[in-house]
């Protein structure tokens, strides 16, 4: 009788197991990668603090009227060629915006890209802040006075808008939602 002497190679030195783990393999690695994503870099747009976040927004509203009742508006620009943030604060009659004025654009969704500046006007409201680069992104713009009893404030997506004004016309109080 002859035997017959097969060699049946164990499973780790055949390709198919491999072929079929390597599926779910990659799954898991980017499983980890998403986690690691997710904890090393928190979410910048979110609130802690809602309540007093809500006390502000009164406040703000507050100083919102305070600038409506001045008639003030601001138009806003960059000039890329030469590096500088341009703009206007009047009143409704023309009359331009002396005092010290503070400066915010709010970056969309990095906080770390913001930028705060306090510019002095001259005699027709107008000031330069100069400024290398304006990121491409949607901008929160805040403008209030020295005093921060006044503000302006709106969006701005540049360079989709070269500039953009920003006018004080406030709602009354009791048509604003939730407002007592």
């Amino acid at each position: 009788m002859h035997h017959l002497h097969s060699t049946v190679t164990p499973w780790y030195k055949q390709r198919w197991p491999w072929f079929l783990m390597l599926g779910p393999a990659i799954v898991v690695a980017g499983s980890v990668f998403t986690a690691w994503l997710a904890f090393s870099t928190p979410d910048p747009v979110v609130v802690g603090d809602y309540y007093k976040q809500g006390k502000a927004i009164n406040q703000d509203l507050s100083r919102d009227r305070v600038a409506s009742a001045m008639g003030l508006s601001m138009t806003i620009g960059y000039d890329a060629n030469r590096g500088a943030l341009t703009g206007q604060v009047q009143r409704a009659s023309g009359d331009g915006i002396t005092e010290r004025l503070r400066l915010r654009l709010a970056h969309a969704t990095l906080p770390d890209k913001d930028i705060e500046a306090t510019v002095q006007p001259d005699a027709a409201g107008r000031f330069e802040l100069p400024l290398a680069m304006l990121e491409r992104s949607r901008w929160v713009v805040l403008v209030e006075g020295e005093k921060r009893d006044w503000r302006l404030a709106g969006a701005w997506t540049w360079p989709k808008e070269r500039g953009v004004t920003l006018v004080a016309d406030v709602a009354p109080a009791a048509s604003i939602a939730g407002a007592q």
